[in-house]
């Protein structure tokens, strides 16, 4: 029975990386990655050889067919994103759901459980969160400010990732929304050098990040506390 891994790599420093993710990576016939080149110097780091290939949410349906022949053929393939646990705001789920479709029990989907930006920061954000919702990236126009108004008026821990370009104007949005005095822990570049965690009210985040503009780069996970 081939095997496809689903495999959890670092959101930033490479020592963050599990024993048996190293293994599997060393052993399978393929590595299938969102971009070789980032990809490539996490197994350079390990010296780890096993060959590469692309596997992206702009991949041709003959990049598809090519991965679901090669697990038809009895090749074990890894499957890594960029960075974090794939699958999760990914385009890796795509894949995996049509392996299922196509293979159903006849191939093995392995989860191998690794860094994810969402856990990361719920961690060590010091808000309860027994209970969250979790939106991914928000979009980028349409039915974003209808996730807004949802953010607004919901009990529970909200909870998206930002990029740099528009999390000042998230920021914006949830004042807008929520009122200045909701509280929020926005986290940046985490396990990175510059990892930072910019904990309380909206209107004191927005002034954090309009005083340091030089802090509005990397990835951004926001927090939003309920109400």
């Amino acid at each position: 029975m081939a095997t496809l891994y689903v495999i959890g790599t670092p959101i930033g420093n490479l020592e963050d990386i599990t024993l048996r993710a190293l293994r599997v990576l060393k052993e399978v016939d393929l590595v299938l990655c969102e971009d070789t080149r980032v990809t490539g110097r996490l197994l350079s780091k390990y010296e780890i050889d096993t060959p590469k290939m692309s596997y992206h949410a702009q991949s041709k349906l003959s990049k598809v067919d090519k991965i679901l022949e090669l697990l038809k053929e009895g090749k074990n393939l890894a499957l890594v994103s960029d960075a974090g646990t794939p699958c999760i705001s990914d385009p890796g789920v795509q894949l995996v759901a049509q392996v299922r479709e196509r293979f159903g029990d006849e191939v093995s989907i392995v989860p191998i459980p690794g860094p994810s930006a969402l856990i990361t920061a719920l961690s060590a954000a010091g808000i309860s969160v027994a209970e969250f919702t979790f939106l991914g990236f928000l979009p980028h126009k349409k039915g974003r400010e209808t996730l807004f108004k949802e953010i607004a008026v919901s009990p529970r821990v909200m909870v998206f990732y930002e990029s740099t370009h528009r999390i000042e104007k998230a920021l914006e949005s949830l004042e807008k929304f929520c009122g200045p005095d909701r509280q929020v822990v926005v986290a940046r570049e985490l396990t990175k050098i510059y990892e930072e965690f910019v904990r309380g009210t909206i209107s004191e985040a927005r002034a954090h990040f309009s005083s340091n503009p030089d802090r509005v780069r990397g990835e951004f996970v926001v927090i939003v506390a309920g109400v």
